[in-house]
This record gives structure tokens, C-alpha cells and sequence, in this order.
């Protein structure tokens, strides 16, 4: 309790500093897609995460693997906040030594994806309904043993979480695994090493 009353003062300090600054609302919070190139180096990501805790705002999902080029890696993370302030974080992260470049993939015109696995318990009744919506959604069952389906499911983020509110009460979603938002700019790459 004591940890999450601290989080709120940094939280609402933090809003009080920027309001000084813009007339930016709470009500104002927007989902952003941050992609980074990262050099390959030990505690380069920890860095990252870092900058995000120590100004209170939350990393919802992260995604890092190697590119083309073996010593750079390519970091894509979704946080949610005003505009302002995940600029100004975007700026402070471009300023990081292990930073080679950074985009806020939210600015322009992108591609996201994000791959979900879920384990679901049904009844043989049940397996009908399942086929159907892995139809209207273009997921693929990868393993069906003994009342237990694995499904696989490649979309953006709305598409996943309406997948999972899809199913009726009588199929249980017993894990969830997803890989969290991976975007890429359409047309010209935008982020490259500079």
C-alpha cells in the first residue's frame, strides 16, 4: 500500500510539473508505439527500462531482437501517456549511449502485429464454436490433446483482446502468451542507424 501511494505522488507530481508547462489533461493519454535501435550490450535494455520507472510511467508490453546487423538490436515497446511527456521521454532515451536511433512509430503511417498463444480447455461440443472463430479471426489451432487446444493468433492488439472476449463462458482461456507489439513504418524505413 505504501509502495503504490509513493507511485501516485510521483505520478501526480510529475502531472502537476507538465500541466505548468501545457494545458494538457489526464483525459489526454494516448497509446504510442516506441521503436529503438539498441546497441547489443549488457545492461543496455535495463537502461531503457529504467528511464521509464524512474519518471512512474509503465512499459505495457516490450519487444527486443536482433536485427540485420548483428551488434544492434531493435527494441518496440507500447507505453500510454500524454503526447508531451512521451516525447519528452523519447527525447531523454535518444540521449541514452546505447541508443543509436528512436521513432515514435505513432506519428506515421505503420504496420502492427503482435502474436498471441492461448491454451484453452473445451468440451467436444465446444470444439465447433472454436473452429468458427479461428475462421473469422485467421487464427491457426496448433495442438489439439485431450480437450486442450493451443491457438495461435497474429493481429494488432484490438484484434487479440477482442479474440479473447469472443469466446462463450463455456471455453476456459487457462494461459495467455503474447509477444507484445511489433510495428514497422509502411513504405521507406524510417528507422535506420544513423
Amino acid at each position: 500500500m505504501k509502495r503504490l501511494c509513493i507511485a501516485i505522488a510521483i505520478v501526480l507530481r510529475q502531472h502537476s510539473q507538465l500541466r505548468a508547462h501545457s494545458a494538457v489533461e489526464i483525459g489526454d493519454m494516448m497509446r504510442h508505439i516506441i521503436s529503438i535501435l539498441l546497441q547489443n550490450e549488457a545492461g543496455a535494455l535495463a537502461r531503457v527500462a529504467n528511464l521509464f520507472s524512474s519518471r512512474g510511467y509503465n512499459i505495457e508490453s516490450l519487444n527486443v531482437a536482433p536485427t540485420h546487423d548483428e551488434t544492434v538490436s531493435r527494441l518496440t515497446l507500447v507505453t500510454t501517456g500524454p503526447d508531451e511527456v512521451i516525447d519528452q521521454i523519447s527525447k531523454q532515451l535518444g540521449k541514452l549511449i546505447d541508443v543509436v536511433n528512436i521513432i515514435d512509430m505513432t506519428d506515421g503511417d505503420h504496420i502492427e502485429r503482435e502474436l498471441a498463444l492461448f491454451k484453452l480447455e473445451l468440451s467436444v461440443d465446444d470444439q465447433e464454436t472454436l473452429v468458427e472463430l479461428t475462421k473469422e479471426f485467421g487464427a491457426r489451432i496448433l495442438d489439439d490433446y485431450e480437450g486442450y487446444f493451443t491457438v495461435e493468433l497474429i493481429g494488432d492488439s484490438g484484434e487479440i483482446d477482442r479474440f479473447m472476449t469472443s469466446f462463450p463462458n463455456q471455453v476456459a482461456i487457462l494461459t495467455v502468451v503474447r509477444s507484445g507489439a511489433m510495428a514497422v513504418a509502411r513504405g521507406a524505413p524510417v528507422l535506420t542507424p544513423t
